[in-house]
């Protein structure tokens, strides 16, 4: 392989020639050789877009020449684009401050800077340190980029699935809103619903979260850029913090705004364990959801069955004709991991020591791993299962018709013991409710047929 000499204040190192970074970048890359887990993409783009947006405030304020600040945001643009890739190699499991990932996308920029500049016929040469890194520390950028990849992430990703999910649960909802059948609480018999009112109760779960979701990311809009250090802002432009928070909404579109306190910022991340805890609250949501299906389509002979669902692939390699609720299996396996993604955020923002957090890559990883897990099970869940989720009627019909817990609509007429006799008559002997209210002498059949009407318990009774 072919080398070419980087070096940094420690000394040389040898990095392949065919690659963008420098020697902060190599040193990391062989001293890390932990895992597989790469700094996620949406790292490297939130650092792309914050590099671009800190060198037009940095010559907006005269401390960067117009031309390297034209160099850098040339390279950012490269890096957003996808093209780069292959340049950032580097693992989660580095420096607790992201500080060498921050190198990379210095160098890296200074690097495709430098030949462009050089294409363009000027003389200035971009430093990573001097130039790419102004006004910044790895202490605030890491977290600034992790707050714009985490509010892109959520907004582009998650909210568009959950909207869709929900979508088909009010449309469903609305379908099979008269269609009655036997209510369960705790895994027993209850009173009738309809399966409209059972499915509405998942879309509102589904549009409560979001709105739990949405309301939370404004704490995360609150961006460390400009704390530099230790949240002083030293070697900074007193009002940097405030413009290169305008020039990242220039090129996001976003809503994003100086942190109110650089201390909190840097230290602590609980904006983001408040949006992920808003994030595991959908996890659980959608573990119930997900749970209720395959429970309601358990069988088809031998379960509840009241649903049918989609049969995507066969189910066994040794039972024929077993089809399995596969897409329920996957987002719930995918909630399990929300949760354990969560506990780690939690223990990992909970050590921030003195002024600075540095477990940042693992909140990150964990952060970012949960959003894409989120949105691609929900959509897949959605259009393989859900969309195609049926009734049952006549398994709907029998098990309504068998219940006894339909005695519960003569409660207010005979009371709840002469009820509760009818019940477990009706039990013991395998009677019909009806059957039992005539043995036991306490209705007539005419009056039974009068009382008990399946539809009209799914709604209040009482004006």
């Amino acid at each position: 392989m072919d080398y070419r000499i980087e070096r940094d204040t420690i000394g040389e190192m040898k990095v392949p020639s065919d690659k963008y970074w420098g020697a902060q970048t190599q040193r990391s890359f062989q001293n890390f050789p932990i895992g597989d887990e790469k700094m996620p993409v949406e790292i490297i783009n939130g650092f792309a877009i914050l590099k671009k947006s800190a060198a037009r405030a940095n010559a907006q304020l005269g401390l960067l020449d117009p031309v390297k600040a034209d160099a850098i945001a040339h390279a950012a643009d490269r890096i957003l684009s996808g093209e780069l890739t292959e340049h950032f190699p580097l693992v989660v499991w580095q420096t607790g401050s992201g500080t060498q990932s921050n190198m990379n996308v210095n160098e890296v920029i200074a690097y495709v800077g430098n030949e462009w500049l050089e294409q363009q016929g000027k003389e200035v040469r971009l430093h990573p340190n001097d130039d790419v890194n102004k006004s910044q520390s790895s202490n605030d950028t890491y977290p600034t980029a992790l707050h714009i990849a985490a509010v892109k992430k959520v907004e582009e990703h998650v909210l568009p699935a959950l909207q869709q999910i929900k979508q088909t649960t009010k449309q469903k909802s609305y379908e099979y809103m008269d269609l009655v059948k036997i209510g369960r609480t705790h895994l027993q018999d209850a009173t009738p619903i309809t399966l409209g009112q059972e499915i509405s109760g998942w879309f509102r779960m589904l549009e409560k979260t979001e709105s739990m979701i949405v309301d939370s990311l404004k704490y995360v809009r609150e961006i460390a850029l400009g704390g530099t250090a230790v949240g002083t802002g030293i070697n900074a432009h007193a009002d940097f913090a405030d413009v290169v928070a305008q020039k990242i909404n220039e090129e996001t579109n976003g809503q994003f705004v100086s942190a109110k306190n650089k201390f909190h910022a840097l230290t602590s991340h609980d904006e983001l364990v408040h949006t992920h805890g808003a994030l595991k609250g959908l996890a659980a949501d959608l573990m119930k959801i997900a749970n209720d299906v395959r429970w309601l389509a358990s069988g088809p002979r031998s379960g509840i069955g009241e649903i049918t669902i989609p049969a995507n692939e066969p189910g066994s390699s040794i039972m024929p004709g077993k089809v399995n609720p596969t897409q329920a299996e996957a987002l719930t396996m995918v909630t399990v991991q929300v949760m354990g993604n969560d506990t780690a955020i939690g223990v990992a923002a909970s050590q921030g020591n003195f002024e600075l957090n540095v477990y940042k890559p693992v909140i990150a990883y964990n952060f970012l791993q949960s959003c894409q897990l989120l949105a691609d099970s929900m959509i897949s869940f959605d259009e393989r299962c859900l969309a195609g989720l049926e009734p049952d009627h006549e398994k709907i019909e029998q098990f309504l018709n068998d219940s006894l817990m339909l005695v519960t609509a003569l409660n207010p007429h005979i009371g709840y013991e002469n009820a509760a006799k009818i019940a477990k008559n009706a039990h013991e002997k395998g009677l019909t409710l009806k059957e039992s209210a005539v043995e036991t002498g306490i209705l007539s059949e005419e009056e039974f047929e009068r009382l008990v009407k399946p539809e009209e318990m799914t709604k209040p009774n009482v004006k």
